[in-house]
């Protein structure tokens, strides 16, 4: 595999251009302008809190005083709201919808709003700011949200008693369900296969009714991150094709103990550390309403770019076509862990673009290997590649072609574009794609690989341009007959499980972010995402399997 400029890192890829370039490019209503994307900095799906021995010393003072006052505080306050939402979540809400709202339910919704500040203030959050101004139910029946950043994220959202999209499971946790049911939220069943589809209709249905319903507040990052960019909008929150109203996030906070990623400290730390700092500080900033083009109300994908080009630049940051999917590809568990320098990361997104879902090619990756062994190594050009996979030859075609064209002679090798297919498909099994790859590689005769094959598979695998193999191949080739076979790569694994670490890329620094990561790793955050699997499908007309 070729390393060319587009392809970034794990840390690089997974952050964003320059927010001199990409928030500058951020395109109005109906604009079709492209953002640039540059090589950028940090991995926006990792925290990483480092404290100095004063603020070492300083939460240790507050976990033995203030934090256990705080915790019992903040439980009381939500046992205190609990009968209040208990009471006012009774009846029908849609008949309620239908006439004014009752003074008595004006009363208890000023009472919970007044009681949830009261829950933020005794945790610390003293001072929020809100700048801008809150658009009406009539002007925006959708609220965007980003960064999300934490479950602090709630804040804005007890302040306005917005509806949320929630997971079905939620409205049965005791005390915190009731909270949820009473302002009146739009669940997602797992259970129901066609939840999705009925969670958008909902939303269209309660976007339409001329603000009887209360607005609604979406993430559509559909995770958490650190907030040093925005990343891929979902397109849930844009199918409707309604005016939404942009909402950003800060947090200024001298020391960040606000942030949740999936990798770094958990929900509990994130907790405890907070509330164990005298001030935390949040601002919430409501953007003119976004009303949408006659073309980006057919394409969603096309609105959600364009709000989070506006987002990002009203926040000063950067952004990213990657996606979380992108973060567990990048950060998988395995002994074949990407560097810094993969080309990989690319390569998923480009797949995607094509409309490839790697879910759920993965059945089929025997097949696949079969079919690129019977080339024999017989490389193949563009055209070929498009008629292998069964899409039309373009420009995204050609920059996953041009990622394995490594002498840039116009043809590349269908079993590297295989392996590293695998890899995206199965990024925490290792040993199973380095055994497809021998499978296409390996000798008829003895069923062995030399040491350039092994440079081959392994540099793909991992998305380098260039791999020195040489003293692993050594370490695995005992018997010196500059020969080996899947079973002494497997045994060899088995004894030097780090192996990569050891003999690939000793010096590699960036893996220290990736030594120790969840084996199924899932988005963080309180709103789930509820995107409907097919709206790939309906962007891609021409996605179809591969031969």
């Amino acid at each position: 595999m070729r390393l060319v400029q587009r392809c970034r890192s794990p840390s690089s890829s997974l952050s964003s251009s320059s927010s001199s370039s990409s928030p500058g490019a951020a395109v109005g209503a109906g604009g079709g302008e492209k953002q640039g994307l540059a090589p950028p900095g940090k991995n926006p799906f990792v925290h990483d809190l480092r404290f100095t021995p004063l603020q070492k010393v300083q939460i240790a003072f507050m976990t033995l005083t203030l934090f256990p006052i705080r915790l019992l505080f903040a439980a009381f306050m939500m046992l205190l709201a609990w009968p209040f939402a208990f009471v006012a979540s009774l009846g029908s809400a849609e008949k309620e919808l239908e006439k004014p709202l009752a003074l008595w339910r004006k009363v208890v919704d000023f009472l919970l709003k007044a009681i949830m500040r009261t829950m933020w203030f005794v945790g610390g959050f003293h001072w929020v700011t809100v700048k801008g101004r809150r658009a009406l139910p009539t002007e925006a029946a959708i609220l965007t949200l980003a960064p999300h950043s934490s479950y602090f994220d709630a804040i804005p959202v007890t302040m306005t008693m917005s509806s949320i999209v929630m997971k079905a499971e939620s409205r049965n946790i005791p005390i915190w369900g009731t909270l949820i049911k009473y302002i009146r939220p739009v669940f997602v069943s797992r259970s129901d296969q066609d939840s999705r589809r009925k969670t958008v209709e909902e939303i269209k249905r309660r976007a339409q009714s001329n603000g009887k319903w209360p607005q609604i507040m979406i993430f559509p990052e559909g995770t958490c991150t650190n907030r040093t960019c925005l990343i891929t909008f979902k397109p849930g929150a844009f199918i409707p094709g309604v005016p939404v109203q942009p909402v950003v996030l800060r947090y200024p906070n001298k020391l960040d103990t606000i942030t949740w990623t999936w990798q770094g400290p958990g929900a509990l730390k994130i907790l405890w550390l907070t509330l164990c700092q005298f001030h935390n500080f949040v601002e919430i900033e409501f953007l003119p309403v976004y009303t949408p083009s006659e073309e980006e109300k057919k394409n969603p994908a096309l609105y959600a770019n364009n709000v989070r080009s506006v987002m990002a630049k009203a926040l000063g940051v950067s952004v990213t076509d990657y996606t979380f999917e992108d973060c567990q590809l990048a950060l998988a568990e395995g002994q074949l862990r990407l560097p810094s320098n993969t080309c990989l990361l690319e390569f998923a997104k480009l797949v995607r673009s094509l409309g490839l879902k790697p879910e759920k090619l993965e059945k089929d990756l025997d097949r696949y290997s079969e079919s690129a062994k019977m080339k024999n190594g017989e490389k193949i050009n563009l055209s070929e590649f498009a008629e292998y996979m069964e899409v039309p030859v373009s420009d995204t075609l050609g920059d996953m072609f041009a990622l394995f064209d490594e002498d840039e002679s116009g043809k590349i090798d269908l079993r590297e574009y295989v392996i590293a297919l695998s890899v995206v498909c199965r990024p925490s099994k290792t040993l199973e794609t380095i055994q497809l790859a021998f499978k296409m590689y390996e000798s008829q005769e003895d069923g062995s690989i030399k040491a350039e094959d092994l440079a081959c598979i392994l540099k793909t695998a991992i998305g380098v341009a260039e791999l020195n193999v040489t003293e692993l191949f050594r370490a695995i080739d005992e018997e010196e007959k500059e020969k080996i076979t899947f079973a002494d790569f497997s045994r060899f694994a088995e004894v030097y499980p780090d192996f990569a670490e050891e003999y690939l890329y000793p010096d590699q620094a960036s893996f220290e972010s990736c030594v120790q990561t969840p084996s199924a790793p899932t988005p963080n955050g309180f709103c789930t995402d509820f995107s409907p699997d097919n709206i790939e499908d309906e962007r891609n007309p021409f996605q179809k399997k591969l031969n």
